[in-house]
């Protein structure tokens, strides 16, 4: 790897091979010396990727113990095990420090929990290493050899072929019918044709420096030989691994706010405790003791522990939801996020179309027409725009008859499936065969072919010349046909003739001009067009007469092409409309038909602006957070530019998904606060700096995992109202114990940690699988800053709370005089303690019940819409009961057995709770009725 200190690389592309070859000081010839080698070796390091430092393993177990509510627990545990072990040497017993034991559990359970959330491994670096050749052929010292790609040392003159990996970046010295694949770093998906003796500006884009070869990607045909300009770190692929790497994920919006809840929770413990402990000391000291022990018990009971569980239990049955809607998610807190999301970028190719080329207009001089259809399935009709004869009708046969055959593509059924083997694009002209009555597969299996010209990147055409006695129906005395097909403008100014009806006529510079506008008409509507032309000969051209051969043809048509958009996605898209959520599209295609796309979809209107990767790299900071409020589309983007549009979005206060498949999009994917790679098409690195991968490379796919998203965060706040609301009475009524001179504490923490994990718990975690909202998509995104008390339940729990504490309170002090005064043999005295402890488990039971909705009534609910909640309430009731009915419990938790009589009255008290909620919800239905108000 080079020193920070080396200059900037110059702009190869701009420069000649000679010139490249000479500054780099190597030898097209001869290659490097092998003492240049060991010199280039030790300045500039191995041909590979560095990893950064990243916490370690260990690291992470303890920050999960850096959690202010874990720690809080943790000083409780201390405090009661210390008390609990004088407690049991001034009694001169063995100490048994159970609730400091259970708090400990709980807390460590809490920390492996978390840790198993964040102790994914980042293999994107790994996936990264994996893409470079494990073997290179290079030529050193006048020899070529294979070496490991490792070795490679910038100047060193290396080999490619069809199937190989480009192990560094380079510049190419020869190349002949060279064609890469460099999808996975420019996003475009055509092979990317190479031509070695092209000089091109400085600004030219990455997708465009087609001199240039680059490491990670893959030889697909041709070969070429190319002098190393960077390795390691310093090629594109590792700018994008340095990016990766340098990305710092920012919480996610429920991170933040389980935050907030802990830190509220803490403070608002610290304070309950001082109050209690300071104010009942300065009434009497005699009391600090039992006061201590009351705070003790309040601590405890304001933390949730069962809270972080049920949060990621929740989240893992939303995975589980997801999948089944096509969407894997690789990290458990995304899938609250994606109920925040306010913008999704997409990628175009693959996820807003088919990934599928389809011929939808044809051209020739007499004769136009629509072409009906989808994917490859030759089902389609041509509706023809202009007046149709016979004449017409041949002019668009030969048309046909030239793109099948001048093809070498394959068309395939697999099922009921129909794919392309080859080039989409060349591939799109076999269907079209078929729906004009034409078998491409017999016809090429008929047709001897003599003669082929294949496509390179400076004609841009392709040839073949057939034996014209093995097609059928082909009028002609002429022994030999030759078809052609390429860029329309490349194509045309070879032509002479064209095709009219069955004659041909010459073609005038106002014929050249009519094909031009059509040309234009059609990249217009966002397609990619291809010209088809044709000639006879009275003997085949030799197979080195390529310039020669190319000449005075005779012009056939047009033929756009387009990957059309998946037919779910214009819904999608209005749905995200619906949701207040902004669909924009960054793709590595070109402005023209990114925009094509965009419009028809619904992304954005035809005339709307557009920017390019050229453009985002002219504009400020501030001018490219201006032009991303309004711009919906991004064309011919790298991945800086990527990159950069997310930050502008986020800087605004967007929650962005981020799609992508290639390399290229790993930076933007891990910067963006829900990174979303594609399942069929992405690549291990993408899926990797990933925090969900589509399993369809559907873009509808998302706006599905949006609205789960949304239903998991409803069911998170409705289960946070039930636990807290729970909590705060649980606090109040300890609180208030000392203050009413009783003998005791209602609430041990052993009995506050079963009712936070246990009664509070199992219940919570049915109410996570409550049914969503029909509406929750016709909602606007959560607010990312909003807070977890916001739209009224912060103002529930309290009400909800005071209510729990004063049922509770009210029966705590029945409790102990009716204990005190009404004697029971058999029975404990303090039983009191055990009645307001069923009291409040038995209350959060009803209270579980009515929290399933604001405005509905739990009569009016179907117990079939959530069979959990039932199942929950009444298996927590009856391992309640075993609590005081259990002799080992009951000495475990420290409870009293209860006559039928009390436990009648504990099942009174408690039913009050459930009363209130439902009289609440009554309420509010008669205030809307009155004024209608939007709660």
């Amino acid at each position: 790897m080079e020193s920070s200190s080396v200059s900037p690389a110059p702009p190869w592309h701009h420069l000649s091979a000679d010139a490249v070859i000479a500054q780099l000081g190597s030898d097209r010839h001869q290659g490097l010396s092998h003492e240049a080698i060991q010199q280039r070796q030790a300045q500039y390091g191995r041909n590979e990727l560095i990893e950064s430092g990243r916490r370690p393993k260990w690291q992470i177990l303890l920050d999960q113990f850096r959690n202010i509510m874990l720690i809080m627990l943790l000083v409780v545990a201390v405090i009661s095990g210390v008390l609990d072990i004088v407690e049991a040497l001034e009694e001169q017993t063995i100490p048994f420090p159970k609730d400091a034991i259970a708090i400990l559990v709980v807390v460590i359970l809490n920390g492996i929990l978390g840790y198993v959330q964040e102790a994914r491994a980042e293999d994107a670096l790994a996936a990264l290493k994996s893409m470079a050749a494990p073997k290179v052929r290079v030529l050193r010292e006048g020899k070529i050899t294979e070496i490991d790609s490792p070795e490679l040392v910038v100047g060193d003159i290396f080999f490619l072929e069809a199937g190989v990996k480009v192990a560094a970046d380079g510049r190419l010295i020869e190349a002949v019918n060279l064609q890469i694949r460099e999808a996975a770093l420019t996003g475009e998906a055509e092979a990317a044709s190479k031509n070695a003796d092209k000089l091109l500006p400085e600004d030219t884009e990455l997708g465009d420096r087609d001199n240039l070869v680059f490491a990670g990607t893959e030889v697909n045909q041709g070969r070429g030989v190319a002098v190393v300009t960077a390795i390691g770190m310093n090629t594109e692929l590792g700018k994008i691994a340095a990016a990766l790497d340098a990305v710092e994920q920012e919480p996610t919006p429920l991170q933040k706010r389980m935050t907030e809840l802990g830190n509220r929770l803490v403070w608002i413990a610290l304070v309950l405790v001082a109050v209690v402990v300071v104010g009942g000391t300065l009434y009497d000291r005699a009391l600090f003791g039992h006061l201590v022990e009351v705070s003790l018990s309040m601590a405890v009971a304001v933390i949730p522990e069962g809270l972080p569980a049920v949060i990621t239990v929740t989240l893992a049955l939303g995975t589980q939801r997801m999948v089944k809607r096509h969407a894997l998610i690789r990290r458990l807190p995304t899938v609250e996020t994606l109920g925040s999301v306010t913008t999704i970028c997409s990628d175009k190719t693959g996820t807003l179309t088919q990934n599928k080329m389809v011929v939808q207009a044809i051209a020739t001089p007499s004769y136009r027409a629509k072409v009906s259809g989808h994917g490859y399935d030759p089902t389609g009709e041509f509706y023809d725009i202009s007046a149709t004869s016979a004449d017409a009708l041949y002019e668009r046969q030969l048309l046909l008859l030239a793109g099948a055959l001048c093809n070498d593509a394959l068309l395939k059924q697999h099922a009921a499936e129909w794919v392309i083997l080859g080039d989409p694009t060349e591939g799109a002209l076999l269907p079209l065969a078929l729906k004009g009555g034409l078998d491409p597969s017999a016809l090429r299996h008929n047709a001897e072919r003599v003669v082929e010209f294949p496509f390179d990147a400076d004609r841009k055409r392709m040839s073949v010349v057939y034996r014209t006695s093995s097609i059928p129906d082909l009028p002609t005395d002429a022994p030999y046909w030759m078809a052609t097909k390429g860029s329309p403008e490349l194509t045309l100014e070879r032509c002479q003739w064209q095709q009219v009806g069955t004659a041909v006529t010459p073609l005038t510079p106002e014929n050249r001009q009519h094909v031009l506008a059509a040309n234009n008409d059609l990249a217009a509507q966002g397609l990619r067009v291809l010209g088809l032309a044709y000639r006879y000969w009275a003997e085949p051209p030799a197979a080195d007469s390529l310039e020669t051969s190319e000449q005075e043809l005779v012009w056939l048509g047009l033929v756009g092409i387009l990957d059309p958009p998946r037919p779910e996605v214009l819904e999608a898209v209005a749905t995200c409309r619906t949701a207040g959520i902004r669909p924009i599209m960054i793709t590595g295609d070109h402005q023209l038909t990114a925009k094509a796309i965009a419009s028809q979809i619904g992304i954005c209107n035809w005339g709307d602006r557009a920017l390019t990767g050229r453009d985002i790299e002219k504009f400020t900071p501030a001018e490219l957070d201006a032009a991303t409020l309004e711009v919906n589309v991004y064309a011919r983007v790298s991945p800086e530019h990527k990159l950069r549009i997310v930050k502008s979005l986020q800087h605004h206060g967007d929650i962005v998904a981020m799609t992508g498949d290639g390399v290229n999009d790993a930076p933007a994917l891990k910067q963006a606060d829900i990174g979303v790679a594609m399942g069929i098409t992405g690549t291990d690195v993408t899926k990797e700096a990933s925090d969900m991968v589509l399993l369809d490379d559907n873009f509808a796919t998302i706006v599905a995992a949006t609205e789960e998203g949304r239903i998991i965060y409803s069911n998170i706040r409705r289960f946070i109202k039930y636990i807290l609301g729970s909590n705060i009475g649980e606090v109040i009524t300890i609180a208030s114990s000392p203050l009413l001179g009783l003998g005791g504490v209602p609430l041990t923490p052993l009995q506050i940690l079963w009712m936070n994990l246990v009664t509070d718990g199992l219940p919570a975690l049915a109410l996570a699988v409550e049914p969503g909202d029909p509406d929750v998509m016709k909602r606007p995104p959560i607010p990312p800053n909003e807070s977890i008390f916001g739209r009224g339940l912060g103002s529930y729990m309290v009400r909800v709370g005071l209510i729990l504490a004063i049922v509770s309170i009210t029966l705590m002090v029945w409790a102990y005089g009716y204990t005190a005064t009404h004697p029971v043999e058999g029975l404990e005295p303090n039983r009191w303690a055990t009645m307001v402890f069923t009291t409040l488990c038995l209350a959060q039971m009803g209270h579980a019940l009515a929290v399933r909705s604001t405005s509905r009534l739990t009569l009016e609910m179907s117990p079939r819409s959530n069979p959990y909640i039932w199942v929950s309430v009444i298996l927590t009731t009856c391992l309640q009961l075993l609590l005081i009915y259990v002799p080992a419990l009951r000495r475990f938790f420290g409870t009293h057995l209860l006559s039928a009589t009390e436990l009648a009255v504990c099942i009174g008290f408690s039913s009050l709770v459930f009363v209130w909620v439902e009289l609440e919800k009554l309420l509010l239905r008669f205030l809307r009725k009155r004024a209608p108000l939007e709660l």
